[in-house]
């Protein structure tokens, strides 16, 4: 029984390995045992959580977050997944995509969010959840998340940001003090970006609300976006093959 669930720590949070015989109810419940006695070690520390040893369905991985934060002060900001296979399968398909045999264009959202994706490299981390108000994701590297940044939450790396999802609220990419990086979004509608030194916060919000879903509501509104630094300036430009060409 005691083997059953191992906790290690990583460096955003835990990871839980999990034993594929036992029940799930009761994984459920010792799950909620072990963090139980964490409260003196992690208090009240935000975190990402991740899961080996079984394959879990998204209602199990949330009730397993569910038993951490209930018998803990610990706040899960969202699932990590270290996972080889699909940084392959996106290499593949944005060369794919880039080839011009994939979806019309290579310039497509779902082409370009793998493009990014891709392009950020081995040293790269992917995280699957929603951020929201107050949370903080912070990475040491390269960082992909698979959903949302709503406002009032942040997310920190000190590589290239990809946010498979909407943009709402800020975002910091070369933490670190490097402006090469960039900042991918499908959705992009930050509340102030940085990247190394240099800031950027949204326009009027009424302005661009009406920009963007007046009934002049233009096709590039909906694309994909990256902002970069460009003569001094955080650049924020719809996503095309020629922008990544130029990364």
């Amino acid at each position: 029984m005691t083997n059953d669930i191992i906790i290690k720590s990583s460096r955003y949070g835990v990871n839980l390995i999990l034993n594929d015989k036992t029940p799930f109810p009761e994984l459920v419940s010792q799950v909620g045992e072990k963090f139980k006695g964490t409260e003196k070690f992690f208090g009240n520390a935000k975190m990402a959580v991740s899961f080996e040893g079984r394959q879990l369905s998204e209602k199990e991985e949330k009730e397993l977050i569910d038993a951490i934060m209930e018998n803990s002060s610990i706040q899960i900001v969202c699932i990590m997944n270290h996972d080889p296979q699909m940084e392959e399968a996106m290499r593949q398909r944005v060369e794919l995509a880039l080839s011009g045999k994939g979806r019309e264009g290579s310039s497509g959202p779902a082409g370009n969010a793998e493009s990014f994706a891709a392009q950020s490299g081995p040293e790269s981390d992917f995280y699957k959840g929603n951020l929201r108000s107050g949370q903080v994701l912070e990475s040491a590297s390269n960082v992909t998340l698979i959903g949302d940044v709503n406002p009032g939450a942040r997310i920190v790396s000190q590589g290239n940001i990809v946010v498979l999802g909407s943009l709402r609220g800020n975002a910091w990419a070369g933490a670190g003090g490097d402006s090469r990086c960039f900042i991918f979004a499908l959705d992009m509608k930050p509340i102030q970006l940085q990247i190394g030194d240099y800031i950027a916060k949204s326009p009027d919000r009424e302005r661009e609300k009406k920009r963007l879903f007046g009934k002049g509501r233009s096709e590039e509104a909906e694309m994909p976006r990256v902002a970069l630094v460009r003569e001094g300036n955080i650049c924020i430009e719809p996503m095309t093959k020629g922008c990544l060409d130029q990364i």
